[in-house]
């Protein structure tokens, strides 16, 4: 089996693709790339594996406001050109919540199609999107296996206590659980663990995906045990303009004493606040920390102030920490973040070494730290790619 993956990650405001070589699907793709600023003026970008710019041709002029479908439509005949004469044997999509169902990589056809559509309601934010991208490459290559990698299933492995609300049990058996997301993230980050940690890697580890969207994952056996996201995406973690974990009692008011409908709830708590809403001024965390504004600094606090907690309420699930992964965006770039969030698990032990940590390291815990601290880039189109030869073959 000799020809490429394509790789499809749709989000909100953009589509990330990559292509891969089907024969060593794990490894850095051949070409990756993205169209950004999707919902404004949208702008094409891509490079080789070894960082060379690649030629925009038709898509250096995308149309304003164009949506998923119709620009990932305009993108295929720019790939079909990249990979040549090799096959398109199939094309792999992030697809965020799998619900009950789908607890594994799963060929997409009509009926799965409209099991994906009912899951909406559960992140509203994302699976739109993702189904966009499907029903894009239906189309426009209509002959080609297309294969729906979900966020949710890396988590399927917790225990019953771990995914359960305290709510009634008819809601429960309807599905109304504790889900998780970032799983293909999770599941790159656990299979790379050996070559970091070695015999250790089976220990108990947490990895923090911190990103516009954030999580965190406690692992044991390289297998989720328990997440800081529940039924939809919107739980845990602070993010850049999600709220993270609330009070259920805010949303009850917002309601009551401010008149605010279902879809102004959902606007303010998936979209306005976050880094966004504490700080009135962005959701990048590089431009808050390039800002002077006392609001900025009190995002940034707030954010690293709630992961720190987040990360010590996994801590009973696995009975302490060996290892402390930090993945994602601002996971991988901002070395404020990590030192603000250890500072605050000093009293685990945790220490990091201040001159590795501004470098960027893999290895950014001291030597007397009692755990190690590591900061590994995460891979989820691999995840995907990888997933495509397996189902095919």
């Amino acid at each position: 089996m000799s020809g490429v993956f394509l790789t499809l990650n749709a989000g909100s405001s953009s589509v990330k693709f990559a292509i891969f070589d089907s024969n060593d699907p794990s490894t850095t793709p051949q070409i990756r790339g993205k169209i950004a600023g999707i919902g404004g003026t949208p702008v094409f970008s891509a490079r080789k594996s070894n960082g060379v710019a690649l030629d925009a041709g038709a898509l250096s002029s995308l149309d304003v406001l164009s949506d998923h479908e119709t620009l990932i439509g305009q993108l295929l005949p720019w790939l079909a050109a990249q990979y040549g004469k090799q096959p398109l044997l199939a094309v792999g999509h992030r697809v965020v919540h799998g619900g009950q169902n789908f607890t594994a990589p799963t060929l997409i056809s009509p009926i799965v199609l409209q099991q994906l559509e009912a899951l909406v309601p559960l992140a509203p934010l994302h699976q739109p999107h993702n189904i966009a991208a499907i029903r894009a490459i239906a189309k426009g290559q209509p002959d080609i296996p297309q294969i729906a990698c979900f966020d949710t299933s890396f988590h399927r492995s917790q225990d019953r206590l771990a995914q359960l609300f305290a709510l009634p049990r008819a809601l429960t058996d309807e599905g109304v659980i504790r889900y998780g997301f970032h799983g293909l993230s999770y599941d790159y980050i656990a299979s790379v663990l050996p070559e970091y940690l070695g015999e250790h890697a089976s220990g108990r580890v947490i990895v923090a995906h911190l990103g516009n969207g954030s999580s965190m994952c406690a692992m044991k056996d390289r297998q989720s045990v328990s997440t800081s996201m529940g039924f939809t995406a919107l739980d845990g973690l602070m993010m850049g303009r999600r709220c993270g974990a609330l009070d259920p009692g805010v949303v009850l008011y917002l309601m009551q004493a401010k008149g605010m409908d279902a879809a102004e709830i959902e606007t303010l708590l998936y979209r306005k606040s976050g880094l966004l809403g504490v700080s009135g001024i962005s959701n990048d965390m590089q431009v808050l920390q390039t800002s002077d504004a006392p609001q900025a600094h009190e995002a940034i606090d707030l954010f690293c102030f709630r992961a720190a907690g987040n990360l010590a309420g996994l801590l009973p699930s696995i009975g302490g920490i060996d290892a402390l992964v930090f993945t994602a965006g601002i996971g991988e770039n901002s070395a404020l973040v990590r030192k603000l969030i250890c500072q605050r698990l000093d009293w685990l032990g945790i220490a990091i070494d201040d001159a590795e940590n501004n470098e960027n390291a893999i290895t950014i815990s001291a030597q007397h730290s009692t755990a190690k601290v590591l900061v590994i880039p995460t891979n989820e189109e691999a995840v995907v790619a990888r997933a495509c030869r397996d189902l095919l073959t």
